[in-house]
């Protein structure tokens, strides 16, 4: 049977904020009549008609059928995921819809970063989705992070960012560092010379002969 689609107008656009980054959606109801049609292909639609890059995991499955109630976009979007067991999320450029089961779990290392600092960059990049997952383990120095494929990436992602910011960091630290000096006395015979950081220096008259031979100068502490 022919596939039947009315998209109602657009007018005003309302700003969610709530979960991730913005998703910005009509407010006016969106009609959407159907007879029959495949799942996968009226997201797509749902993405065209708002103007919205959508991503359709080829796991989500199903026909609608019938007549949807006129809703807000936001709504509609939710009875669909909610109806066919569907997970969505967007990045601020994507919206990702996969299927429930596609869910993923993961346990990230944090060190040398802090569950705290971590969770302020999700926060601040507007990654932070309070329909998923990220929580500190159990164990120190890990992280769980559950949710969809997408969500998940980006946490992995964004960790991995970090840890290697702070590791550059430490590397620059330790490279700005001057090397320990390098002091040694040479005896020969009765007199003595000292080598610092391999220059030698004017020689030196010790109180007590010495027979030739080579030695670290003793340190201040050891005096």
């Amino acid at each position: 049977m022919k596939n039947i689609l009315i998209v109602g107008a657009f007018i005003s656009l309302s700003v969610v904020r709530a979960l991730g980054a913005p998703l910005e959606l009509p407010s006016t109801p969106y009609t959407y009549t159907v007879l029959d049609q495949d799942l996968a292909a009226a997201l797509q639609e749902f993405g065209n008609n708002l103007k919205i890059r959508i991503n359709v995991s080829p796991q989500v499955k199903g026909r609608i059928r019938g007549r949807m109630p006129d809703l807000a976009p936001r709504e509609f979007l939710e009875r669909v995921t909610n109806l066919y067991n569907l997970q969505w999320y967007y990045d601020g450029l994507v919206l990702y819809v996969s299927d429930a089961h596609e869910a993923e779990s993961r346990l990230l290392v944090l060190n040398p970063i802090t569950f705290d600092a971590f969770k302020a960059a999700l926060d601040a990049l507007k990654m932070s989705d309070e329909r998923y997952v990220v929580r500190a383990a159990p164990e120190d120095g890990l992280v769980f992070a559950s949710g969809p494929p997408r969500f998940v990436a980006l946490v992995d992602q964004t960790l991995k960012g970090l840890v290697a910011e702070a590791q550059a960091r430490r590397n620059l630290t330790t490279a700005a560092k001057p090397p320990p000096e390098s002091l040694l006395m040479l005896f020969r015979g009765s007199s003595s010379t000292v080598v610092r950081d391999g220059r030698a220096e004017g020689p030196v008259s010790p109180e007590a002969p010495h027979q030739d031979n080579v030695a670290h100068a003793p340190s201040p502490s050891q005096r």
